[in-house]
């Protein structure tokens, strides 16, 4: 009911201007003005209405951000997170900063020199170092910015330790599935000419490697305080693994591998307490618009303490023990 009130109400106000300006039309008509002459009077009205303009519209900016900023993503819950976070805030601190200068001057100065009868610009074609200002300093801050964002982009990108837990995220319209490396920590070979129905990921049975390889669907686990390396693939278009709550983002490119790693300092259940929401759930979304089920395309991640992660990872088959059960299955029928 209110929300059908406020529509009304502003009808009504869009009415109200409508008729508003047709009075002033015939006020002006009524004086003999022509409808298009453009007085000082006027101007000095329009240039009133624009320094008002300036605190309205820097009340509704900070009302946007007062209502808006708490609905933003919880805090990082990976380590090189909280970097990337400051380095958000950093560019949206220069961003208000120059966004809050320019627009007050922007404003004050149409108020300032509306225009008056007899009045004329000044002709300022050129000077050198005002050039020279508004040159250098975007650089440097630009340049400082970059260095920031090269740094934070490393610490996912540069190879990650050895002690990382290795999990592969493979992607195709419209799922994911994660395959961890198993004790030896290293992922089977895959070919996408292996590709069955039986067979997902394509995993070649003669590499040894990837007998102890663990393969999951609608959701994957990974341990509180430990480097994650994820190595992912596509087998059809272009996908991008987003988990936005770990402020990690890369491509799924097909026909090559990319890899980023991070390490989770929050876990699920924390996350939950922190928030206030027993629902919450990390989430694996594609962040690529790629195909019609673009939107239905996420998986749920779990962050468990170390002990969990590991009484999880003991419940979960190899992919040899996999196979091996599902060869006995028609013998089994068949007697």
């Amino acid at each position: 009911m209110i929300k059908i009130l406020v529509y009304v109400a502003i009808i009504l106000a869009v009415f109200a201007i409508g008729y508003l300006v047709k009075v002033y039309e015939l006020a002006a008509n009524l004086k003999g003005k022509k409808q298009h002459e453009v007085t000082d009077s006027d101007n000095r009205m329009m240039g009133k209405i624009m320094l008002t303009f300036l605190f309205v519209f820097f009340a509704f900016v900070i009302w946007n951000l007062v209502e808006y900023v708490p609905k933003m993503l919880p805090e990082s819950a990976s380590e090189h997170g909280v970097g990337l976070d400051w380095l958000f805030n950093f560019n949206m601190a220069i961003l208000f900063f120059v966004f809050t200068i320019t627009h007050i001057f922007l404003f004050y100065f149409a108020y300032k020199y509306y225009g008056r009868t007899g009045n004329t610009a000044t002709y300022f074609p050129h000077n050198n170092k005002l050039e020279m200002i508004w040159t250098v300093i975007p650089a440097i801050v630009l340049a400082v910015i970059i260095i920031f964002g090269l740094k934070a982009w490393n610490k996912i990108t540069a190879p990650a330790s050895k002690d990382a837990i290795i999990i592969q995220l493979y992607s195709k319209q419209f799922d994911w599935t994660a395959r961890y490396a198993g004790k030896d920590n290293e992922l089977g070979d895959s070919n996408y000419k292996l590709i069955t129905g039986e067979n997902p990921l394509g995993m070649d049975d003669t590499d040894k490697k990837g007998d102890d390889d663990i393969i999951v669907r609608n959701e994957f686990h990974i341990p509180l305080g430990k480097e994650v390396e994820f190595k992912l693939n596509s087998r059809d278009v272009i996908h991008s693994a987003y988990m936005p709550h770990f402020r990690a983002q890369m491509n799924c490119v097909p026909g090559m591998t990319t890899m980023m790693h991070f390490t989770p300092i929050i876990t699920t259940a924390q996350m939950r307490e922190k928030i206030g929401n027993p629902k919450f759930d990390y989430i694996l979304l594609c962040n690529k618009i790629c195909g019609v089920s673009h939107y239905n395309m996420q998986m749920t991640i779990v962050v468990d303490t170390e002990a969990d992660y590991n009484a999880w990872l003991k419940t979960q088959k190899t992919h040899k023990s996999a196979g091996a059960a599902a060869e006995a299955k028609p013998v089994a029928a068949n007697q």
